[in-house]
């Protein structure tokens, strides 16, 4: 079979679909994770983020999401602490590959905690908590990435997750 080669918006409609999303982790100055509980669920925790928009840079939408999501602004510089990867579902729910960059957003003081202002549409409450907190109020797999992006923080090293369909 001989190698045809195709256009580049034709050769572009042949690969995967994927999304991207990008948020910011944060603790306090005693080190305790800042989790933010969706709308769509009491057991769900996430971190100041969202999906990208059109013309987007990851570390753009992760500085976005955070101001329209907690109220603050973020002025620090990119630091990468992993990056995530969920497979295609292919189901209704997420019909594309979804990759996140998860970036070091540092520790945050208690007058900024006192200024977080959530959207009310994405999120109910925010919490800080240890480690071993956190593992009791999470499903496994979302508790898994949670400790592995701190433990990307204290190390100095980048992580790269993944989630299969099961597990997403």
């Amino acid at each position: 079979m001989a190698n045809t080669w195709l256009p580049p918006a034709e050769y572009v409609e042949t690969l995967p679909r994927a999304t991207a999303y990008a948020c910011l982790y944060f603790t306090d100055t005693a080190g305790r994770a800042l989790q933010l509980r969706t709308t769509r669920g009491e057991d769900v925790w996430q971190w100041p983020g969202g999906n990208m928009d059109p013309g987007e840079t990851p570390w753009e939408t992760a500085v976005r999401e955070c101001r329209e999501e907690t109220g603050l602004v973020f002025t620090g510089e990119p630091r990468l602490l992993g990056t995530h990867f969920v497979r295609d579902r292919g189901t209704r729910h997420w019909p594309a590959n979804h990759i996140g960059f998860i970036f070091d957003g540092g520790e945050l003081t208690d007058e900024q905690i006192a200024a977080v202002v959530l959207a009310p549409e994405e999120h109910t409450s925010y919490a800080l908590r240890t480690l071993d907190q956190w593992r009791r109020e999470m499903a496994p797999g979302d508790f898994a990435r949670l400790a592995a992006i701190d433990r990307a923080r204290r190390t100095g090293g980048p992580v790269y997750l993944e989630n299969g369909p099961a597990e997403a």
